[in-house]
């Protein structure tokens, strides 16, 4: 019989380097050009945020909510919790206890492909929680199905591997093995200053095809 809950190592962090590039790139700006690492599916900031972390991920099923602060007591500065719902259900597994549990740790956010509870809670905390929807059906620590921390997990149609960098903001979540986001963070910075150098030509009524240069 294997163990019901699956702990593997943590990951490395992500370097401080990666987190300051990645602190003006937009989600958005990203989306022009890549096309996986987006976790979708309607998951929403609770509130307008934005976070930069290493991905601890946790793939919780049921109503077993004994995995999420198993995850929790391993999460370190800067970390961000991701979680895959694996029975894609409308059970929340994040309320205001795991809010207050990962704030304390240190994390930077959460994110899950499931709603939420404790809405109001989450709010007043500022603490960012990215999420799809709200549910008053909860997951219980009498329930223990078990679980898996630190493996690859799909959360809202990506693959988020332990390790990825996350970037979150009011637009969505990108996530990426490090080396690739900072690729990524690099171009997409490049893009925001020549987006900056074109409005003012479209907003004079210009047609962006004037230009012998542009980004589409």
């Amino acid at each position: 019989m294997t163990e019901p809950y699956r702990m593997r190592t943590r990951p490395k962090a992500i370097p401080q380097s990666l987190r300051t590039l990645l602190a003006d790139v937009e989600t958005a700006t990203i989306g022009h050009f890549e096309y996986v690492g987006f976790i979708g599916a309607l998951i929403a900031p609770v509130f307008p945020a934005k976070a930069i972390g290493t991905a601890i991920t946790v793939a919780a099923p049921g109503r077993d909510g004994t995995v999420i602060y198993k995850a929790i007591d391993l999460l370190t500065p800067g970390d961000a919790l991701v979680i895959s719902r694996v029975d894609q259900d409308d059970v929340a597994c994040v309320g205001g206890g795991v809010v207050a549990a990962a704030r304390a740790r240190g994390a930077v956010a959460v994110i899950v492909d499931g709603p939420c509870t404790d809405i109001e809670e989450i709010r007043a905390s500022k603490f960012p929680v990215w999420c799809r929807g709200v549910s008053s059906k909860t997951t219980s620590r009498r329930h223990q199905i078990g679980g898996a921390i630190n493996v690859p997990i799909a959360c809202g149609g990506a693959a988020v591997l332990p390790g990825y960098a996350v970037l979150a903001d009011q637009e969505g979540v990108f996530v990426s093995e490090p080396s690739h986001m900072r690729r990524v963070a690099d171009f997409a910075l490049k893009r925001q200053r020549h987006s900056l150098q074109l409005r003012p030509h479209l907003e004079a009524g210009h047609s962006i095809f004037d230009l012998d240069q542009f980004v589409s």
